[in-house]
Parts: structure tokens; sequence; C-alpha cells
């Protein structure tokens, strides 16, 4: 049976991530909850969550051995299919200013900066129901309508270089991104894990996606 490969680097809603995942599975490939790089480069595709801070969430994982070599080998060298969900999305950028400036994977050339909401009411975090506005079509959001709601929990926002990198966007006193992507990668700020069926739908496009 295929191996989805979800990385546990110490960050990360692993548990409730783990049990989203594999019942959009429904039996067709197994979700290993894994920190072996071996594992990973034997999987079909492959996600990283992420909860916290920009710089903490990419240290811990460049502290997994052989973890970030691993990952560039499957995905940009394999072209493996990879989901990031919340800090996991953001660490795909050049770089993240949270605490001072910190270099991410760059995978999807961007930066990670600071929510300024228009309206001053309006709290930081980001935390709670949000609509979803689609800025292309994608593999992932079959199925899923403009407009569904999905749920957030975050300070900083990844704001990508490249418009066609942009997925979708939600609206809180401002545009921001939810949702980013190229070629074989793709990464929510929203946890689709805790976004009830607009959530589960997409994980069950991503583990059937072949990019």
């Amino acid at each position: 049976m295929p191996v989805t490969a979800l990385i546990d680097y110490g960050s990360g809603n692993l548990a409730s991530a783990a049990k989203a995942l594999a019942h959009s599975a429904n039996g067709t490939c197994e979700i290993v909850t894994t920190a072996d790089p071996d594992v990973v480069l034997a999987s079909e595709r492959v996600v990283l969550p992420g909860v916290g801070a920009f710089a903490d969430c990419m240290n811990g994982l460049c502290a997994v051995p052989g973890m970030v070599e691993a990952l560039r080998e499957k995905v940009l060298k394999e072209g493996a299919p990879f989901l990031g969900i919340c800090v996991g999305m953001q660490l795909l950028a050049t770089v993240g200013v949270e605490f001072g400036r910190h270099a991410g994977l760059g995978w999807i050339a961007g930066e990670v900066v600071k929510i300024t909401p228009g309206d001053a009411a309006l709290k930081i975090p980001h935390m709670g129901w949000n609509e979803l506005n689609f800025t292309q079509d994608h593999p992932l959001l079959d199925g899923i309508a403009p407009g569904a709601h999905a749920y957030f929990v975050h300070s900083f926002q990844f704001k990508p270089v490249l418009h066609e990198d942009l997925i979708a966007t939600t609206d809180y006193g401002g545009l921001l991104t939810a949702m980013v992507g190229n070629e074989n990668i793709a990464g929510t700020q929203f946890h689709p894990e805790k976004s009830q069926a607009t959530g589960l739908k997409l994980l069950e496009n991503f583990l059937k996606w072949r990019p």
C-alpha cells in the first residue's frame, strides 16, 4: 500500500492531522507519522504540518538529521506530491520575518510577514472560520465551492512573489494568502484537519493528486 509521510519534527498538530488524513484516505494509502528520512524517501507523498513561530519550526525541521535533504530529494527531484499546512506552508517561503529574518526552504519565492489588518478593531492572531476565495483552479480544490469556510489560526502570512503561485485568499481587514502552489507543491494557511467537510475534501483530493 502506498505511504503518505506526515513529518514529525516536534511542531504540528500531528494526531488530528493523521486522523483527518486517514479518514480522507479511506484505506487507499497508509498514513505514517515519521521523523525518519528513509521513510520519506520511500513514500509516495509528503505532508508537512507546523504550529508556532517560523524560526522555531525551521530550526526544528533542520534538527532532524537528514530530513531537509530527504524532502528536497523526494519533492524537488522526484516530484512527489507535497502539502504544507499552516507554518508547514510558510516554511516553503524564501524568508520569514518573525523575530528577525530567517531563511525558509525557498521552494516558493516569497516572504512570511506580519498580518496588518486595515481595520484596527480586528485582532491578531487571525483565528476562526473564514471564507476561501479562489484565485485560480487547482486539483486540491476540486469539489469545494468558492466561498467555502476554513479554519485559520495565524499572526503571519505568506506573500508569494509570483501571482501564479497564489491559489486562494481570504479577507481579514485586507486580503491574506490562504493557499499557495507550484507544480507538485501546495500549501494551506488554514488547517484542513480542523476545517470539517471542506478540509477533508481537500485532503482527499491531495491523496489522489498526481501532478
